[in-house]
């Protein structure tokens, strides 16, 4: 029998010799264009790195599709390609289900579901997803990890880190080492189904009677560290509704139900839910006259716990922003996890500030960015970059990214739903019972009956 560390040595090394080329041919294509003024062909090298990601399945595959999502993170050649990420994913075998199912359940597996389906039903970074049925008639959807997944994530992170050093090399003024140790710390959970499950109690919880969402119950009799079991909900892909055009109404309802979605487990518990992919929701009608039309959300790997002083840190920034108070502002961004920033620094950031708040200042029916400029953020991101660069930098705490994600992620749907509403008051309906203790009780009341693990 081979030993395991051995196993996994061997599996991460194969893992680096597949993705080295990639990832450290993106950054060359990249210095060598800014520095040398060699100019390459990008669209193609960027379906070549698809390729090879898509086909890995990895958590490098997960972070290309965050980074496709904000502005100036990588060439616009290389954003759109690693967009389209999750929904070209190809899917495992039978033969590898089979074995997969047995390591979990036991040679008897089978006779546990009334029903499995060999052809798996959606295919993502981390696992695969089959419908099936039990006995007692519910549908559940069953996510199955694929094999040898922490080394993969281990050799992953390591490119991750190497490609992440070579673009400091390339451009210093976004310090990223601590958003890394959060990023690895995420993906190292995200492996835990058990937890996953635990976390969709949780969200199950905290979204109960908030309309307009659904979340899949987990079955914990089903249910492993490498294989998830949940209820089956049946929805669409938003992008496939988009392309028939659908009525402003169901638009703007789609978009109220995201914002809950995310903010109603932030605002009153202090969680996040960290991967805003276009992949980890459908759209559907809803049985409530009133709602018509919302949301399922998906895949909980990616959670944040946030102590009740962060959400004072966001709701603060809101405030300075609204006011144009600079001391208030300085202590928000204290709070959030920047340290030592220099006053320049400081109304850098407010820029960026001013552009994620300015939509829940105004209180008015509005889109989430103007319709008639589509490189509006983009803009925004690049003065604020520039303007970074020119004060020197800053140090991306580990409390920045996955807020930051969820704003941007979401965001950038609304704008694509074209979604016009009073963003003001719904943000202020969130708030207006706002108090630390408050949120402190209610999230640890949370976490305990869905049994979240510590840590």
């Amino acid at each position: 029998m081979s030993d395991p560390k051995e196993s996994t040595l061997f599996g991460e090394m194969r893992r680096m010799v597949r993705t080295s080329g990639a990832v450290t041919g993106v950054a060359a294509r990249v210095a060598g264009e800014r520095f040398l003024g060699i100019k390459s062909d990008k669209n193609a090298h960027a379906e070549s790195l698809k390729q090879v990601l898509g086909g890995l399945k990895g958590p490098l595959m997960k972070v290309a599709q965050f980074l496709a999502t904000v502005p100036e993170a990588l060439p616009e050649e290389y954003a759109q390609e690693l967009a389209t990420l999750q929904s070209n994913a190809p899917p495992m075998g039978w033969a590898f289900v089979r074995r997969r199912m047995q390591s979990e359940l036991g040679p008897a597996w089978q006779s546990r579901f009334a029903s499995f389906g060999q052809e798996a039903a959606a295919a993502a970074s981390l696992g695969q997803v089959h419908r099936a049925t039990l006995h007692d008639g519910r549908l559940v959807a069953c996510k199955l990890q694929y094999p040898d997944m922490p080394s993969v994530v281990e050799a992953d992170l390591r490119q991750l880190k190497i490609a992440l050093a070579l673009y400091r090399r390339v451009d210093s003024t976004l310090d990223n080492e601590e958003a890394y140790t959060e990023l690895a710390t995420r993906l190292r959970e995200e492996l835990d189904y058990m937890r996953e499950a635990a976390h969709a109690r949780l969200y199950a919880s905290m979204l109960r009677g908030v309309p307009g969402v659904s979340v899949p119950e987990p079955v914990p009799e089903l249910t492993t560290r490498r294989l998830l079991t949940m209820s089956w909900l049946e929805g669409r892909p938003i992008l496939k509704r988009l392309e028939e055009d659908p009525p402003a109404e169901e638009r703007v309802a789609y978009a109220k139900a995201l914002f809950r979605a995310w903010y109603v487990p932030f605002y009153r518990y202090g969680v996040i839910h960290g991967d805003p992919h276009l992949g980890n929701y459908q759209v559907r009608p809803d049985a409530d006259p009133e709602v018509r039309f919302g949301v399922n959300l998906f895949d909980f790997g990616v959670i944040r716990v946030f102590p009740a002083s962060f959400v004072t840190g966001v709701i603060m920034l809101y405030e300075a922003v609204r006011d144009g108070d600079f001391d208030k502002a300085a202590e928000a961004y204290r709070i959030w996890g920047f340290r030592d920033l220099k006053k320049e620094t400081m109304e850098v950031l407010n820029m960026w500030a001013r552009f994620l708040y300015e939509p829940l200042v105004e209180d008015r029916v509005r889109p989430i960015t103007p319709l008639d400029d589509p490189m509006y953020g983009r803009r925004i991101a690049m003065e604020v970059h520039a303007g970074l660069k020119r004060t020197g930098g800053v140090k991306i705490p580990r409390e920045f990214p996955l807020m930051d994600r969820a704003a941007i992620g979401l965001g950038s749907v609304f704008y694509r739903l074209r979604a016009e509403a009073n963003w003001h008051r719904m943000f202020m309906e969130l708030i207006s019972d706002f108090n630390e203790q408050t949120i402190q009780d209610r999230q640890a009341a949370a976490l305990a009956e869905a049994g979240v693990p510590k840590g």
